[in-house]
């Protein structure tokens, strides 16, 4: 059963990638719909424990209140708005790469014998490859192919992975 579900879950996944592939502007236009609208629910449901909170954390209460004021303000701006949501995941590619410069360089500097200093090289070689993705990402076309070569690959290894095997008792 468990390996069915694999081959169903990975066949699905190249699909719906060679659609994003196929299809660049209306998946990411979807994706970008898809997200508003989350960020606006998370929006409300944080303002809504923002008041639920205020008697017993006013600090807590404030900054929930903040979170989804912005968040509503975020998922507004972004609702099928192709231009923005690629601005925004370039943005998160960008700051990703450099969390991994920077803890590769922390690795490679305190990182002991030979496998803390590969695990740095290693980091900061994953940095500067996600910064060059950042850059593709700025553009909605490349934003798309990104995403369908995800899916796709993640389709492919779910169909080749092995399946968990049941443990008997």
């Amino acid at each position: 059963m468990a390996e069915e579900r694999n081959v169903l879950l990975g066949i699905l996944a190249i699909l719906l990638g060679l659609v994003v592939i196929a299809f660049p502007l209306i998946s990411v236009f979807v994706l970008s719909s898809i997200v508003g609208i989350g960020l606006r629910f998370v929006g409300v449901w944080l303002l809504a424990q923002s008041f639920h909170v205020w008697s017993a954390n006013k600090g807590v209460s404030i900054l929930a209140l903040i979170l989804g004021v912005l968040g509503i303000f975020v998922g507004i701006g972004l609702f099928g708005k192709i231009l923005a949501f690629s601005i925004l995941v370039g943005l998160i590619i960008y700051i990703g790469g450099l969390f991994l410069i920077i803890s590769g360089i922390i690795s490679l500097i305190s990182g002991q014998g030979n496998a803390g200093r590969w695990g740095g090289i290693l980091g900061i070689v994953m940095g500067i490859l996600y910064i060059i993705v950042g850059l593709y990402a700025f553009n909605p076309l490349y934003l798309a192919l990104l995403i369908g070569l995800w899916l796709i690959l993640s389709g492919i290894f779910l169909v080749f992975s092995p399946a968990a095997e049941k443990v008997e008792s």
